[in-house]
């Protein structure tokens, strides 16, 4: 239960936290409307599990013939999570406002650009990493560690959907870009303390 808590914890935060993904479905939310973002969150959620198949097969291998690799990636994803919420917590990058322009997308091309975004996302590959490192073992059942990749792409589709749905309301995407800055710093003090934690606990 423990382990599943800290899954889920460590999943939403980072999931909610800014990043390549959150400016996709935002842009294309206010271009486009509500189920063009909705569609593009599909597609993220997929991207998810490419990251989870090669991280779950890899960690096993280390798990099994590595462990001193294993702890050293463990604490590269401890720092990975500080250095997240660092960012987060100092982000100060701006959105951009302008619903001027309002042309037509293909259903198809908002799924994979969705999907390409993320897959190629460096920070899902580090956090997705960084997760399975420090709670995957020998011993843990392959189903379980399926449950948890499933659990993530949940996670990523439920909160840009979210987003989407907010962003494409005028006056809901001003309320989020308003209150903007204290999310940032609330998630970045919880994943820096998170990362924190982590780290000590390896070394």
């Amino acid at each position: 239960m423990t382990e599943l808590i800290a899954v889920a914890l460590i999943t939403v935060l980072a999931v909610i936290s800014p990043g390549p993904d959150f400016a996709m479905v935002t842009r294309y939310s206010y271009l486009y409307g509500r189920r063009t973002g909705l569609t593009c969150a599909a597609g993220i959620a997929l991207a998810v599990q490419v990251h989870v198949f090669y991280t779950m097969f890899g960690v096993s291998l280390l798990a099994h013939y590595a462990r001193p690799v294993l702890q050293g990636i463990k604490l590269a994803g401890a720092c990975y999570l500080i250095y997240m919420g660092w960012k987060t917590f100092f982000n100060r990058t701006p959105v951009d406002r302008d619903l001027s322009a309002r042309p037509v997308i293909s259903a198809w091309r908002a799924l994979y650009d969705g999907f390409l975004t993320n897959a190629l996302n460096p920070k899902t590959t580090l956090f997705v990493v960084s997760t399975y490192t420090q709670l995957v073992s020998p011993g843990t059942p392959l189903t379980r560690q399926f449950g948890y990749g499933l659990f993530m792409s949940f996670a990523h589709w439920a909160w840009f959907s979210v987003v989407a749905w907010s962003v494409s309301s005028p006056v809901l995407r001003r309320a989020l870009l308003d209150h903007q800055r204290t999310a940032d710093r609330v998630v970045g003090a919880v994943l820096m303390a998170l990362g924190g934690a982590l780290a000590v606990a390896q070394v």
